[in-house]
């Protein structure tokens, strides 16, 4: 049975001359649009989890760059570049582990540099938006190749959200799991709730709710037990980063799936655009892991839940080992068993 493609949500718009974002922080409860007119507001809303994904918060940088063209013309004029690379290298440091921010900075980076002053601003905006397209575009691409790897309909499981609330639209591993939904090859998708933020539970279900795609919310826990028991035939999850020998960073939690799939011979795929991959990153051991606030973890709904006097430590990301991967899939087609000769040989660098 096959079933239409739905693809309803986006999570930035250009908008009368401004960067729009739809607060994730605020979903499900609320869709509260958080509009940026400038360079730093765009950082501060990266920093402060208003959007989130690797994907996303690169096409939000490439349209930060824009504002930041545009303020620095109007305020610094004849000196407008040093404060355009400062607002850019303050932008790149906005959050640590995920490689399509720099990407994305630099980018926008080359093209001021190519062009002259006046026509700078519009040049910047034009490669924004192509970007934006390019992301949406290569995340359908990428959902076709995905979705051909599945075999007889079954549940599949994924974890954190990446889907279009994480990209320009369609998604990473959403997007594979949306083109194999359309292609009748997901009974129903096994959402992991994804503390501490909850993405899982906050947006990947909002997200398959809005699109018409059943969707059961896991405790992160569970993840293992529905490998046992709920005949999953694939854990599909995306990356923030992937090293040149196929190490991938993903949402804390993802390792654990990872081995739990492989003890329970569930085969595991990791979706990502080819600017995920940071070839000059050698393995996970350099991937810089981001730390954030204990309170994250210490509280929930904005309430302590644990003791007082207890301490957390709150790692946002962890790594995968490429030996663990079955497949990477990327806009360009699929990397099997991914490691550092078929990752330079998929980027064109072998």
């Amino acid at each position: 049975m096959t079933h239409e493609v739905v693809d309803n949500v986006r999570a930035m718009r250009w908008h009368r001359e401004a960067l729009e974002m739809l607060d994730q922080r605020e979903l499900p409860a609320r869709e509260v649009w958080v509009r940026c007119t400038t360079c730093a507001e765009v950082a501060s809303a990266i920093t402060s989890m208003v959007v989130r994904g690797a994907p996303a918060i690169g096409v939000c940088a490439a349209y930060g760059a824009v504002l930041s063209a545009r303020v620095r013309q109007r305020d610094d004029r004849g000196g407008w570049r040093a404060g355009f690379d400062a607002d850019l290298d303050a932008l790149a440091r906005a959050r640590p582990t995920a490689v399509n921010l720099v990407w994305a900075v630099e980018r926008m980076r080359r093209v001021a540099r190519a062009a002259d002053d006046a026509a700078a601003p519009g040049a910047i905006l034009d490669a924004a938006h192509a970007l934006h397209r390019d992301d949406v575009d290569g995340n359908r691409r990428m959902g076709a190749y995905g979705a051909a790897l599945l075999g007889a309909r079954a549940p599949v499981l994924t974890h954190c959200n990446t889907g279009s609330l994480a990209t320009g639209g369609y998604g990473t591993a959403l997007g594979v799991i949306r083109s194999a939904w359309a292609a009748g090859k997901v009974e129903r998708v096994l959402a992991d709730e994804t503390r501490p933020w909850l993405q899982g539970a906050r947006l990947t279900a909002w997200e398959l709710v809005r699109d018409g795609i059943p969707v059961d919310l896991l405790a992160d826990g569970a993840a293992a037990w529905a490998m046992r028991r709920a005949g999953v035939g694939w854990v599909i999850v995306g990356a923030d980063r992937v090293a040149a020998n196929g190490d991938v960073a993903n949402k804390i939690g993802t390792y654990a799936l990872a081995v739990a799939a492989r003890h329970h011979g569930v085969r595991f795929m990791v979706a990502a655009p080819t600017s995920t991959i940071d070839p000059d990153c050698p393995d996970g051991d350099a991937i810089p892991i981001e730390l954030r606030a204990e309170a994250e973890v210490l509280t929930a709904g904005g309430r302590r839940i644990a003791a007082e006097g207890a301490r957390a430590w709150n790692p946002v990301f962890d790594v995968t080992p490429a030996a663990l991967v079955d497949a990477l899939v990327t806009e360009r087609g699929v990397i099997e068993r991914p490691g550092p000769e078929a990752i330079a040989a998929h980027l064109g660098r072998a």
